[in-house]
């Protein structure tokens, strides 16, 4: 059975992590299939959101140990190089908005991939953990760059040091994530977020998404230079016709990601 699952409806790509018996822990084989998924969805044009989840009861609960102590393993630095930060790298470039569904435990690389999605939903049974200082390391995946940016610098610094297990609907308070379902509802609920993205401007969706990117780093003076950039972009797209001549003429717009 493979490591990823990949299927496409109605404009949307669903990836699911799968590698239930292990609370689809990551090895090699499934960072690199995710990678090759990540790619495959931001190149198809008929691909408008990627839908993130995991398999079972777990959303991904990080590294499998066991390939790290494996002495025939990638090893940490190859881990770290190959395996995560493509994956955070592509999350963050996806031309696409991503949606993270996190299903059910969210540990170390598992809670920071998720947090790299730009929409992050969970279920109510749901819990993010920085499981790293439990082992001896610092988080990874990009943790400590969202994080803070999040929740706060001293919040996430303790949630970091003391690796507790933060709740959905405690995640969901503190701003780490947009929205906790209860369970019965969670799927529903998830995927319409996902089809209501897969609907709109796409290009524009991405366009925002490049300007948070930046935001963080950027002066203000450089944030508005960019802001003007992406928005004479915008507006030459064939969706922000289609979106003015649905305002004017009292209509729903008929976005086609163009």
């Amino acid at each position: 059975m493979s490591a990823i699952l990949f299927t496409i409806q109605d404009g949307i790509a669903t990836i699911t992590l799968n590698r239930p018996d292990k609370l689809n822990s990551f090895n090699r084989e499934m960072a690199l299939l995710l990678q090759a998924k990540l790619d495959e969805a931001a190149s198809l044009h008929e691909v408008r959101c990627v839908y993130l989840t995991g398999a079972g009861k777990g959303f991904c609960a990080g590294q499998d140990l066991a390939e790290v102590v494996d002495p025939e393993g990638p090893g940490m630095q190859r881990i770290l190089s190959e395996h995560y930060n493509p994956i955070i790298t592509r999350l963050r470039n996806m031309p696409k908005p991503v949606v993270a569904a996190v299903n059910g435990v969210a540990a170390g690389a598992g809670a920071n991939i998720a947090l790299a999605c730009d929409v992050v939903v969970a279920t109510g049974s749901a819990s993010f953990i920085q499981a790293f200082s439990k082992i001896g390391l610092i988080p990874d995946s990009g943790g400590t760059y969202s994080l803070p940016r999040l929740i706060g610098w001293q919040k996430a610094s303790a949630l970091m040091m003391l690796g507790d297990k933060i709740p959905a609907a405690e995640a969901e308070r503190l701003g780490m994530i947009y929205k906790c379902f209860e369970d019965a509802a969670f799927e529903g609920e998830a995927w319409q977020i996902a089809n209501t993205l897969a609907v709109m401007p796409t290009k524009a969706l991405a366009y925002i998404k490049h300007a948070l990117n930046a935001a963080s780093v950027n002066t203000l003076e450089q944030q508005l230079l960019l802001e003007d950039e992406y928005q004479q972009k915008a507006a030459v797209t064939a969706d922000f016709k289609e979106g003015v001549d649905a305002f004017l003429e009292k209509r729903k717009p008929r976005f086609k990601g163009e």
